[in-house]
């Protein structure tokens, strides 16, 4: 007889295709009103590809970017902004090893995405300014909820 017990999990809806489109045209709505050519991805809770925007306009590696701050704020379940100052020279650390052998790129863009208090995606915009950037990822966020 075991003595341990096991605490009853409560389901918790994943992001889905329908959620990534969404999140992909509120950052494209936010970029067009500020005036800014941007590449948006979407990425699920095990780092799967979902929802991918990318704009002939915007710079040629906004696409790679968009995906990297995603898989970064996945990885790490922090927004990219908050990491910028732990990768400099002085800073906690300059690399991270990762599971899938990806380089993390730690430039405000990426934004996790939780649903009752579980991580389940990521977003990442490139193409504008690393402030600019996270505000479209905000901004795609606030119209998810």
């Amino acid at each position: 007889m075991s003595l341990t017990t096991t605490t009853a999990r409560t389901a918790v809806a994943p992001l889905t295709t329908e959620d990534a489109e969404l999140l992909v045209a509120a950052a494209r709505a936010a970029a067009d009103a500020a005036g800014v050519t941007v590449s948006v991805s979407v990425l699920d809770a095990g780092g799967h590809p979902l929802a991918f925007r990318r704009d002939d306009r915007a710079v040629l590696i906004s696409g790679e970017t968009s995906t990297r701050k995603a898989f970064t704020a996945l990885q790490l379940d922090a927004p990219t902004a908050e990491l910028v100052d732990a990768v400099r020279p002085d800073g906690l650390f300059h690399t991270l090893p990762t599971a899938l052998d990806r380089p993390l790129l730690f430039i405000a863009g990426g934004l996790h995405v939780h649903r009752d208090g579980r991580l389940i995606g990521a977003i990442g915009v490139g193409g504008g300014a690393p402030d600019q950037d996270h505000g479209f990822a905000a901004a795609a966020l606030d119209a998810l909820v």
